[in-house]
């Protein structure tokens, strides 16, 4: 298997190619999704999919783990996007999140939180196959207010995956990275500030 990730700059998009991959067959617990949240667009009162993770919260972050595990198994068998739940991930903000990769984030984030290696959804990355400039660009794309859809599938569907993304304005890493180093921009940082909402709405406007 393959994992295959690409960005929306809309969750609008992405919802759209989590559900268009979800028809042309692909399970439900191979696709993920993390979506900045900094607008609320997930809004409503909490369930026992949300969780907070925190840097300094030992028993927040366990709870963020098994919330991103519970809503990565309700996805797994009413649709990935049955099992969204908000998270705040270091370096990130608030995020909505359901999936392998939303559980791997946490996972990743806790082990680093204990003295582990590169946590959070940096880590979840680097441990699905990205190489470490790639990873570091989807992060910093999620925290400017993007969101990222990832999809594990066999070699011979990975054209066909990759046409479906495509076809919902997504984009790859190298394509954002680009611009983001044009301004200075070098790794994601995960003790920068998460962006306002007045900076993501900005940072949108510039791709329109």
């Amino acid at each position: 298997m393959e994992t295959i990730t690409r960005l929306f700059d809309h969750h609008t998009n992405a919802l759209a190619a989590v559900s268009a991959l979800e028809a042309a067959g692909y399970s439900p617990s191979d696709i993920s999704i993390v979506s900045n949240n900094a607008d609320n667009w997930h809004a409503g009162h909490r369930h026992q999919n949300d969780a907070v993770l925190t840097d300094d919260d030992s028993e927040a972050a366990e709870g963020a783990g098994k919330g991103a595990v519970t809503g990565g198994a309700l996805g797994a068998s009413a649709g990935i996007l049955a099992g969204l739940g908000m998270l705040a991930i270091p370096g990130l903000g608030p995020v909505v999140a359901a999936g392998w990769l939303a559980s791997a984030a946490v996972g990743a984030a806790v082990g680093a939180a204990a003295g582990g290696a590169t946590g959070g959804l940096l880590g979840a990355l680097k441990d699905a196959g990205h190489n470490d400039e790639d990873a570091h660009i989807y992060a910093e794309a999620v925290r400017r207010g993007g969101t990222l859809v990832s999809v594990k599938v066999p070699e011979h569907k990975r054209e066909h995956a990759e046409s479906i993304l495509a076809s919902h304005r997504s984009f790859d890493a190298s394509t954002r990275g680009v611009t983001y180093r044009e301004e200075g921009w070098e790794r994601f940082d995960t003790d920068a500030v998460p962006y306002t909402l007045d900076q993501i709405n900005a940072e949108r406007a510039r791709y329109r």
